[in-house]
Order: structure tokens, then C-alpha cells, then sequence
């Protein structure tokens, strides 16, 4: 029984499907771990979709910003375009079904016995482990009832507010929350986010931190697996493992095989952009 945890999809079935038999996935006992961004940009997320639900229990995926504007197309809160990469799903027989088990899919998966905590885009530094996994699990409940997600939907659409407090109202608190998962890069020492930004690692500066820079004590004795940063590419500490190395953009994608122990070595696969 092997976990491995892929990068960002992206509607990129192909690649996906050459590491997964590289690997000799196997469906009945094997798991993979997916960081979101499921789909969209590529040229497959209707198969990549169909192939990750049927998956069932041997997937865990958590959700990223493209799989919520999918979700906000799918129920109307969005307009698609008539170029979207999207609308292969938006007009397939079963996109409400794909949209109720995306509806599913968590912000935030804590393993305790392999030690690692799954997301899209990061944990939040000012919050505690504890802290992300209550606040995760507030947006979770609203969007596994359909017609609370599709009001909230209608809400998260801004940068605002750009940082935490407890005195934030409800939806800005939900809002907050969704970015914080789903969108967050870099952070000022204020706990600001800054999210206009993708840059590469080397562009930080004092109030441009990459948030993995900055120190949470909650998170020592975990692996945050993630993905949403492209142009970091590759993170692999003892501590943090960021995946989304670009396939989209003509890089390769990223599969590695996630050890029992947080602190052992990890082995990365990866395919190369055709």
C-alpha cells in the first residue's frame, strides 16, 4: 500500500497516466494524493475528472482555485467563454455529478500516522495547525450543501480582506479562508497576503515572503504537501514539498511517493512536457 502525491493537473490526463503506470499504480490498495487544480489550461480535465472520481477512496484530492471557478461556472455564478478549457465538462452529461463530488473534496487533509497535511496553495503561518483545520472545515460544511455553495460562490470573488482577524465578519472570514488555501504565495511579516503576485522565490523580499519562509511551530513535526506555485517549481525540505512544477507550461509533472515517516527521504518521478 503506497501513497503518492501528484502536482497541479491541470487538465493534463496524459502525463498523469504515463507516472501513474510508471509507478505501477494500483487501484485497489495504492492512494493518491492530489494538491487540486485539477483542471483547466489543459486539454483533458473532463477525462482527468472522470478518471479521479472513479479512483473513489484511493484518491484524496483537496481543492484548488481552478476546480472553485469550475464549480462557479458549472452553477451559473461565472460565465464561461467560448474559448474556456472548461466547457467540455460544463456541457457533459454528467457535470453535476463531477461538480457534487468536487463539492467534496476538502480544502485541508491531516494524515496523523504518515504525518503530512495536504492543501492547495499553503497554510496560512499565522494560524496553528489546529486553528487551519477548524477553519477549513467551516468552508467545507457550506460547500457540501449545494445551494449554500452556490451562495458563497457568489461572494469569495475578491483580494479583500488581505489579512486575518477573529473580528472579521462572516463572509469575510469565508473569503479569507478559500484565498488563504487556494491563492496565497507570498505574505508580509504583518500577516498580510499578497495576492497579484506569482514571481519566483528569488524575487522575495522583507515584505514579500514566500509563506512556507515563515516560521509556524505547528507544523515541525508535519509535511505540508502542496502545489499552485509554478514558478517556485520544485520544494523539497524535510518540511515542505511543493509539486507544482509547471506541466502546463511546458516543465514536467511531478509524482512522489510519500514515505510512513514525515522526516524520511522522498522519491520524486517526473514527466517531461511532450
Amino acid at each position: 500500500m503506497a501513497y503518492y502525491a501528484v502536482g497541479d493537473i491541470q487538465g493534463c490526463y496524459d502525463p498523469l497516466a504515463r507516472l501513474l503506470e510508471r509507478v505501477n499504480f494500483d487501484t485497489s490498495k495504492d492512494t493518491l494524493l492530489c494538491v487540486g487544480d485539477l483542471v483547466n489550461r489543459g486539454p483533458k480535465s473532463l477525462k482527468t475528472l472522470r478518471l479521479l472520481k472513479s479512483l473513489e477512496n484511493q484518491c484524496v484530492s483537496v481543492l484548488g482555485n481552478h476546480d472553485i471557478h469550475l464549480l462557479s461556472m458549472i452553477y451559473g455564478v461565472r460565465q464561461p467563454r467560448s474559448h474556456d478549457s472548461l466547457n467540455k465538462i460544463i456541457n457533459a452529461h454528467d457535470a453535476h455529478e463531477l461538480a457534487d463530488w468536487l463539492r467534496e473534496r476538502p480544502l485541508l487533509v491531516v494524515n496523523e500516522v504518515r504525518r503530512y497535511a495536504l492543501c492547495h496553495a499553503g497554510i496560512y503561518p499565522w494560524w496553528t495547525l489546529d486553528q487551519a483545520r477548524k477553519h477549513a472545515k467551516s468552508v467545507e460544511r457550506i460547500f457540501r450543501n449545494e445551494e449554500k455553495c452556490i451562495k458563497l460562490l457568489g461572494k469569495i470573488y475578491s483580494n479583500h480582506p488581505s489579512r486575518w482577524s477573529d473580528k472579521l465578519a462572516k463572509v469575510e472570514r469565508k473569503r479569507f479562508i478559500i484565498n488563504a488555501f487556494t491563492r496565497m504565495r507570498f505574505c508580509s511579516p504583518k500577516g498580510e497576503l499578497n495576492l497579484t503576485e506569482s514571481g519566483f522565490i528569488g524575487k522575495s523580499n522583507k515584505n514579500r515572503i514566500p509563506w512556507f519562509n515563515i516560521e509556524n511551530d505547528s507544523l515541525s513535526e508535519y509535511r505540508v504537501i502542496f502545489g499552485h506555485w509554478s514558478a517556485a517549481g520544485l520544494v523539497n525540505t524535510p518540511q515542505f514539498l511543493g509539486l507544482d512544477t509547471g506541466y502546463v507550461w511546458g516543465r514536467e509533472m511531478t509524482l512522489a511517493k510519500i514515505p510512513k515517516q514525515a522526516n524520511k527521504k522522498i522519491t520524486l518521478y517526473t514527466q517531461p512536457h511532450d
